[in-house]
């Protein structure tokens, strides 16, 4: 789509990307994009040597940014946003960043089986959550803050569980309010999938979000970006030692934002 200002379809590539993850290596763009990586490599050069994108070493690995002070950087997010919300469902997962269990081969069907049932249990269990979210545009605005709350569960049957969150935001300007949330949580054991729906509208209107599927050993991503309005949500969760960690995506016309939930 950007093709055509790009005058390359590699730099195309890692300029959405790093829109929607904020940085990048080369080999994960040739994993993750499916593209050989030498073209990847030499775009990443031409950009930064341009002055568009800096680099800097995290051990061994070299490590992609934009240039916070390329004077048209707030113009070109904008146009890399808008291009974005253009791309067909299957094309925007690409750009979403799961983490390396991405590249675990995938499981066999017993093995999946054994993912959700762990995971259902887990979630069944969940009491409490702590989130923080941070804007990834420049414009003023957007969700930046942390907050904390409790969950009591309603489970309605073996395979639905309905999340009561209520607790305390505090916003970037350190001011405290209230807030309560309602999801349901859908298990289906023969599609292999669990489903995530917010009930802000109530229990018969539901906000469909996105299908989760395993995607390794200790983690669920969603299965395809999903359009609610004009906004893209995609997700992951992981299931670390302590807790559930459920990374979201929003980006749509006026949202770029990323939150991180975690369940104890």
């Amino acid at each position: 789509m950007l093709e055509v200002l790009c005058g390359n379809k590699n730099v195309q590539k890692v300029l959405l990307f790093l829109f929607v993850n904020g940085k990048c290596y080369g080999t994960q763009l040739h994993h993750l994009l499916k593209s050989s990586l030498t073209p990847i490599q030499k775009a990443l050069l031409r950009l930064e040597k341009g002055g568009l994108i800096l680099s800097n070493y995290e051990g061994k690995t070299r490590l992609y940014h934009f240039n916070p002070a390329y004077p048209l950087l707030s113009e070109l997010e904008q146009l890399l946003k808008k291009a974005y919300t253009l791309l067909p469902p299957h094309e925007k997962k690409l750009y979403s960043f799961i983490e390396r269990e991405k590249y675990t081969p995938r499981a066999a069907p017993e093995k999946n089986e054994e993912v959700l049932r762990k995971f259902w249990k887990r979630l069944s269990r969940v009491k409490q959550l702590t989130f923080h979210a941070k804007t990834k545009s420049r414009d003023e605005g957007g969700w930046n803050g942390k907050g904390k709350g409790e969950v009591t569960i309603i489970h309605e049957g073996q395979n639905v569980l309905i999340f009561n969150e209520k607790g305390s935001w505090q916003g970037k300007d350190g001011k405290e309010i209230s807030f309560s949330n309602i999801f349901r949580w859908t298990l289906d054991p023969h599609a292999g999938i669990v489903s995530l729906e917010h009930l802000r509208q109530g229990i018969d209107n539901p906000v469909f979000l996105f299908h989760l599927q395993p995607s390794g050993l200790h983690s669920l991503s969603s299965i395809d970006s999903h359009l609610c309005a004009d906004d893209t949500y995609l997700g992951q969760i992981l299931c670390a030692q302590n807790c559930l960690r459920l990374k979201w995506r929003v980006i749509g016309p006026k949202k770029n934002e990323e939150l991180h939930y975690y369940y104890s």
